[in-house]
């Protein structure tokens, strides 16, 4: 037969009754009901994260400007100098470039950039160029091809 939800109940010993406070002398919570003495946490409730009139935290602590798109994305940037390292007639994508050091891991998608200068003929392909980069890689007789 299958457990049914009404037959959950907590593991024994896992559960007390709640501390009966203000209850007479005898019963160890009387008179001051476990608060003590005088003082403000004897009086009444703070409200959440008052620290005694001390400016607090969270307005001590300077608000974040601006925002950040949700949708944005993040890229590999590779600029057009570093596939200098690539000989004549290659072929280069992601993976080529950490192959060769350029990236340490793909995580994210290759965007090329076009600082510097390109002086070798190659294919190149990425998920995104600027249209600097498609230049100077056309420039020296090469391609640039969107992944």
């Amino acid at each position: 037969m299958a457990m049914k939800i009404h037959d959950l109940k907590p593991a024994p010993g896992s559960t007390r009754a709640p501390k009966r406070v203000g209850r007479g002398r005898s019963s160890g919570h009387g008179k001051t009901s476990g608060r003590g003495m005088k003082g403000q946490k004897a009086r009444g409730k703070t409200r959440v994260g008052f620290e005694g009139g001390q400016m607090p935290l969270q307005r001590r602590v300077p608000k974040l400007r601006g925002f950040k798109p949700r949708e944005k994305k993040e890229y590999h940037l590779v600029n057009v100098e570093k596939l200098n390292l690539f000989s004549d007639g290659d072929l280069v994508t992601p993976q080529a470039l950490v192959e060769k050091g350029i990236l340490r891991k793909l995580q994210r998608e290759v965007k090329v950039l076009g600082r510097g200068t390109l002086e070798r003929r190659l294919t190149v392909r990425a998920h995104a160029f600027t249209r600097g980069a498609v230049a100077k890689i056309e420039a020296a007789g090469g391609s640039a091809e969107v992944v």
